[in-house]
């Protein structure tokens, strides 16, 4: 089961979460087999991390609780809070298997688009916007962590212009609220 985490950072951890690199980076290591994305969002000048984006591939619920909340940053008080869902993966590949190049940090972005409430989720399929594959490194629904609820749908990708995809999901009509954060790929350098 793929899942989908966003740590958002609180307010002046940058220092603690410099500490903690390493730490991280090696419990990271242990689900690396499963790893779909990974990567910090970024403050708007690219200089410093506002929060950690994950997507995994893992064997359940319980595991899911393990990875975000057995995970040094939140262990360590990073995270003022972290999003965990359940991830429906549209595009079918990781992030190594993007196709522009990994080291350019300005233009990627996550938009993370929260659904109105639904009663009928599955009708939410026609909710995605068409996007340029090419330029997407991950995308997929979000569900509830027992698969049950469609909450919305997460996209990382290289966009010229964010507010223009902003604007694609706002008009689909079923998303309270679209959140659009600069991103750059993760792991060790």
């Amino acid at each position: 089961m793929d899942y989908f985490f966003y740590g958002r950072d609180r307010d002046g951890a940058g220092e603690l979460r410099m500490r903690l690199v390493e730490e991280h980076w090696a419990f990271m290591d242990r689900f690396a087999a499963g790893m779909i994305a990974r990567g910090p969002t970024l403050t708007g000048d690219l200089e410093g991390a506002t929060g950690s984006v994950h997507i995994v591939d893992l064997p359940d619920a319980e595991a899911a609780r393990v990875f975000a909340f057995e995970e040094p940053n939140q262990l360590a008080g990073v995270y003022r809070q972290v999003l965990v869902r359940r991830f429906v993966d549209l595009l079918g590949r990781t992030m190594w298997d993007f196709p522009g190049e990994r080291d350019q940090r300005a233009g990627r972005y996550l938009i993370l688009a929260h659904a109105r409430p639904l009663t009928d989720w599955p009708g939410a399929g026609r909710a995605e916007p068409a996007l340029d594959r090419d330029r997407l490194i991950a995308f997929g629904r979000l569900l509830s962590e027992d698969g049950e609820d469609w909450e919305g749908a997460a996209v990382i990708g290289e966009f010229a212009d964010p507010e223009e995809v902003r604007g694609r999901f706002a008009a689909t009509g079923v998303y309270d609220r679209i959140e659009v954060h600069p991103w750059t790929f993760g792991g060790r350098r």
